[in-house]
């Protein structure tokens, strides 16, 4: 079952260029999850890229943190309806991560503790396009958002921004992660309304 808070209500802005189609704008970050937050100490975080080719790429919290960090100002959109615009976040952009990763794959699977995955293809990963973000709003992102790290893609809907994650596994095919497998899109392009299959 999942765990909902409050927020999923709020007022629409017809007129906002700044939301997609069917959106409300809303103050609050809520909270909806398939399933128990898990609990992940920082020193058992391990991210992990793997290529089709069986190469594996891994970094721990400490690897991570060393990385170059970027903070990224964003708006983000939930399928439920509500978006927040304007938030800020901190972490390592993907195209840091796949610096060094040879692949001639167009698809990724990204997986989190707990079981979680979400496919989204390759190109919407990198050119600045999205983060392994572990900060929001100038604090560690709270382990109901996905602490100590989640994906962060905010150009698609917010479920393909998987919390808690684990890694990426490239693929050559698109297969459906959890949701898109429970009839979700594919894609989850929010300015498409790309809600549901």
């Amino acid at each position: 079952m999942g765990i909902i808070s409050s927020g999923f209500h709020g007022k629409r802005h017809a007129g906002n260029p700044a939301l997609p189609p069917g959106q409300h704008e809303t103050d609050t970050f809520p909270v909806l999850t398939a399933g128990p937050a898990p609990n992940i100490a920082t020193a058992d975080w391990e991210f992990f890229i793997t290529t089709g080719a069986g190469q594996r790429h891994t970094w721990s919290w400490d690897a991570f943190m060393a990385l170059p960090q970027v903070e990224i100002r964003t708006d983000i959109h939930c399928v439920t309806s509500w978006s927040q615009l304007g938030t800020t976040w901190r972490g390592v952009s993907l195209d840091t991560l796949f610096d060094e990763v040879e692949t001639t794959s167009e698809f990724t699977m990204a997986h989190s503790y707990g079981g979680y995955t979400t496919n989204v293809p390759l190109q919407d990963l990198l050119d600045g396009q999205a983060w392994v973000a572990w900060e929001f709003g100038g604090r560690p992102l709270e382990r109901a958002h996905g602490g100590p790290a989640r994906l962060l893609v905010p150009h698609l809907y917010l479920w393909k921004s998987a919390k808690w994650i684990n890694g990426i596994e490239l693929m050559n095919e698109d297969i459906p992660g959890f949701w898109e497998s429970n009839g979700y899109h594919l894609h989850g392009d929010p300015w498409r309304e790309q809600r549901y299959s």
